[in-house]
């Protein structure tokens, strides 16, 4: 789920992977969440969302590549978002850009429903849900070079520095993820901590199929709306981090 500026709430991946040895390389990711479990109340409308809607919206997971044209049923550019939270961005965001699809992974159920709300209000089509732990869903339910693009707004800061090893952007994630991009995708991470967005843009500029879009972090793109938390932060005088990178 995303990290908003009003809060501390558990996203992305735990990246807290003991030293690999050639016994336990293989089961790596199986060891690792993509989430931090926690309880949340699923409202009334958001229940009877993922009972009407999610069966049409809600992809099932299965540890093979999924047939995302037929689940769109069209052929598009396709655009991954890790952690939508509330989903109210990955809504406004595929409402202005209807000739995208959009595929969100999160793993928190009042969340998945309230973006199930939406797209029933909205009438919006061209989003797809996996309510799965996001490593596996990229191994197997994404192939390789087949995305156009990649969102990852305000994941969890782990902002205590004994925690920054569970954060999401690191080296091995960042890999998998470049691995299932096309030549010429695009990768967009916002944060609103100073610290991480500094940690993701060595983590980016490191990762030699990726190149910087600007000179250093990047204006924040049309596409992506502030949101009412982020907007009280920087009157708060907080900062906000936009990077945008694309696969060579």
């Amino acid at each position: 789920m995303n990290h908003d500026p009003q809060d501390d709430a558990d996203d992305g991946i735990e990246n807290d992977v003991p030293p690999e040895t050639d016994a336990n390389a293989t089961l790596r990711h199986r060891r690792i969440r993509s989430f931090v479990t926690r309880a949340g109340r699923v409202s009334p409308g958001q229940q009877r969302a993922i009972d009407e809607l999610g069966p049409r919206f809600v992809v099932p997971y299965t540890p093979q590549p999924g047939d995302w044209d037929a689940l769109f049923d069209r052929k598009a550019p396709r655009v991954l978002e890790i952690g939508f939270g509330m989903g109210a961005t990955t809504a406004e965001i595929a409402a202005t850009r209807p000739g995208d699809d959009f595929i969100g992974v999160e793993v928190h159920e009042p969340g998945v429903g309230a973006l199930l709300k939406l797209i029933g209000e909205q009438g919006l089509a061209n989003i797809r849900i996996l309510q799965h732990d996001a490593v596996e869903v990229l191994e197997h339910m994404i192939a390789p070079d087949s995305l156009d693009g990649v969102h990852i707004y305000f994941p969890d800061p782990w902002h205590k520095a004994r925690h920054h090893k569970r954060r999401l952007i690191q080296p091995k994630f960042v890999a998998l993820l470049v691995s299932r991009m096309k030549p010429g995708a695009y990768i967009h991470l916002a944060t609103d901590w100073q610290n991480y967005a500094e940690q993701m843009l060595e983590v980016l500029s490191a990762e030699s199929a990726l190149e910087n879009t600007a000179d250093g972090y990047a204006p924040r793109p049309d596409f992506r709306p502030v949101t009412k938390f982020e907007r009280r932060g920087l009157k708060l005088g907080h900062g906000v981090w936009d990077l945008m990178f694309r696969r060579r």
